[in-house]
C-alpha cells in the first residue's frame, strides 16, 4: 500500500481536488435552486443533466484523447469546468444551469477518464487492486470533504461557487506534473446490452436501478433536506452519511461476497436498503432518523453497485470481461439520467418523503427480482470458480472499470494456473 502511495501520490491528490469540486457543485446547485425559488421538476432535470452529459463523455473522450492527446483534453475540458462553475451564480435560470450541467459531466467525466487513464500506466499488476481501493477511498473522502466546505460558507454568495472551480484547477497540477509519461490510450469496445443481458439478467436489472438510486443520493439529497427544513450543516451531514457508511461498509461486505451466495448477498443488500429508505418514509421529520436512513442506503448500495459487477463476471468468460464494464455502465447511466426526473416527480406528487419512496422501490425492486431469478437459474448452472471481489465506486469511469475487470481477469487466470478448486455463486 505504501508502494502505491509513494508512486502514485500526484495523481491521487489530483483525483481527491476534483471530486471535492464535484462534490461542491452538486449540492451548491441543490441548495442554491431551492433559495432562488426553482421548482422541484426544474431541480430534478437540472440533476439529471449532469449524468446526461457523463454519458455522453463517456463515448466520445476516448476519441477526444485519441486524436489531440491527453494533455490537450484535460486542459480543455477543466479550463471549461472552471468557467462553467464561475457562471452559475451569475446566470441564475433553470434553462441556464441545466446547460451549464450538461457540460459540466461531460467534462468531469473527460476529466476523470484522462486522469484514470494514468493512474492505470502508473500500476501493475500486484499493485492494480490496491490502487483500485485507495482511488475508492479518495473519491469518498473528496466527497465527504466537499460537504464540510458547504457547511462553513453561505450558499447565498459567490465564494463557494469560486472554491470548486479554485480546486479543480488545482487538481490538473498534481496530475500533469507528475514524472509519469502520457500512457497509450485505447479501449474495449462494450459488450452490446443484449448480450449482457443475456448473460445475467440480474446484473443488468441491478445497474440500471442503481443508476437512479445513486442519481437520488448525488443530485437530490440537497434539494431534499432543504425541502424538510434541515439547516445546511445538517444537509452536509446527511450527505456525509451516505459515503462515510458506503465506505465503512464496502471491504466487509466484498468479504462476505467471497464467502457466501452472491445473489443470497444482492437480494440482502437491496432489501436492507429499501427497508433503511422506509424508515425515514414513515418516521419523517426527525434529522436522527434521516441520518440513520441515509447511512444504511449508501451502506448497501454503494457496495452493492460492485457487488453487481462481480456477479455480473461470474457469468462471462475472462476474456468478455472487459468488453462488459463499458456495457454495464451504460445500463448505469441510463439510470442514472432517470433517476432525478422520477424522484422530482414523485416529490411534487406525494410530497417531500417521495424522496425516500423512490429509493425503496429501487432497492426492493433489485431484491424481488434477485428472488425471482433464483427461480429461473440455480447454483448448478455454473461451473468455475467465482471470482475475487474488487471495490469499484459509482462515481468511477469505465477506465476504473476495465481496471477493476483486469483484477478480476488476472485473478481468475492465478486460480486456473494453481487449479485450487472453488464454488461460484449464482
Amino acid at each position: 500500500m505504501f508502494q502505491v502511495l509513494t508512486g502514485s501520490w500526484a495523481l491521487f491528490l489530483g483525483m481527491f481536488l476534483l471530486m471535492v469540486g464535484n462534490g461542491l457543485q452538486g449540492t451548491l446547485l441543490g441548495l442554491r435552486g431551492d433559495q432562488e425559488g426553482f421548482s422541484t421538476f426544474a431541480l430534478s432535470i437540472v440533476m439529471s443533466a449532469y449524468f446526461l452529459g457523463f454519458l455522453f463523455s463517456s463515448r466520445y473522450t476516448p476519441k477526444l484523447i485519441q486524436r489531440v492527446g491527453h494533455v490537450r483534453v484535460f486542459a480543455a475540458l477543466g479550463s471549461m469546468i472552471s468557467a462553467v462553475l464561475i457562471t452559475y451564480p451569475v446566470l441564475v435560470e433553470p434553462w441556464a444551469w441545466t446547460i451549464g450541467r450538461v457540460i459540466i459531466g461531460f467534462c468531469f467525466c473527460g476529466v476523470y477518464i484522462t486522469a484514470e487513464s494514468w493512474l492505470n500506466d502508473a500500476s501493475t499488476n500486484e499493485t492494480r487492486g490496491k490502487s483500485l481501493s485507495i482511488y475508492m477511498i479518495v473519491q469518498m473522502a473528496g466527497i465527504v470533504f466537499a460537504q464540510w466546505i458547504v457547511s462553513q460558507g453561505d450558499v447565498s454568495g459567490y465564494v463557494l461557487f469560486i472554491i470548486p472551480s479554485v480546486l479543480v484547477s488545482l487538481a490538473f497540477a498534481p496530475v500533469l506534473l507528475s514524472a509519469r509519461p502520457m500512457p497509450a490510450f485505447e479501449t474495449t469496445k462494450p459488450m452490446s446490452v443484449k448480450n449482457l443481458i443475456a448473460a445475467s439478467p440480474l446484473a443488468c436489472f441491478g445497474m440500471f436501478m442503481l443508476g437512479g438510486v445513486f442519481a437520488a443520493q448525488f443530485g437530490m439529497s440537497a434539494v431534499y433536506g432543504n425541502r424538510v427544513g434541515l439547516t445546511v450543516g445538517e444537509i452536509s451531514l446527511f450527505i456525509s452519511s451516505i459515503y462515510v457508511s458506503a465506505l465503512v461498509l464496502q471491504y466487509p461486505i466484498g468479504w462476505l461476497s467471497d464467502r457466501m451466495d452472491r445473489r443470497q448477498l444482492i437480494i440482502w443488500l437491496a432489501m436492507l436498503g429499501g427497508a433503511g429508505s422506509l424508515l425515514a418514509f414513515f418516521i419523517p421529520g426527525y434529522f436522527t432518523v434521516i441520518m440513520i436512513s441515509g447511512a444504511i442506503v449508501g451502506g448497501m448500495s454503494n457496495p452493492l453497485y460492485a457487488l453487481v459487477i462481480a456477479y455480473a463476471n461470474d457469468y462471462l468468460e475472462k476474456e468478455d470481461m472487459a468488453a462488459a464494464s463499458g456495457g454495464l455502465l451504460f445500463i448505469n447511466g441510463l439510470g442514472a439520467i432517470a433517476g432525478p426526473l422520477i424522484v422530482g416527480f414523485m416529490m411534487d406528487l406525494i410530497g417531500n418523503n417521495g424522496y425516500w419512496l423512490f429509493t425503496a422501490v429501487l432497492m426492493f425492486a433489485i431484491g424481488l427480482y434477485g428472488l425471482y431469478r433464483a427461480t429461473q437459474r440455480s447454483r448448478s448452472d455454473l461451473d468455475s470458480e467465482t471470482v475475487p471481489y474488487t471495490p469499484v465506486s459509482a462515481a468511477s469511469t469505465a477506465i476504473v472499470a476495465e481496471v477493476a475487470q483486469e483484477v478480476y481477469i488476472e485473478a481468475e487466470e492465478e486460480m486456473e494456473a494453481s487449479d485450487t478448486p472453488g464454488t461460484r455463486p449464482a
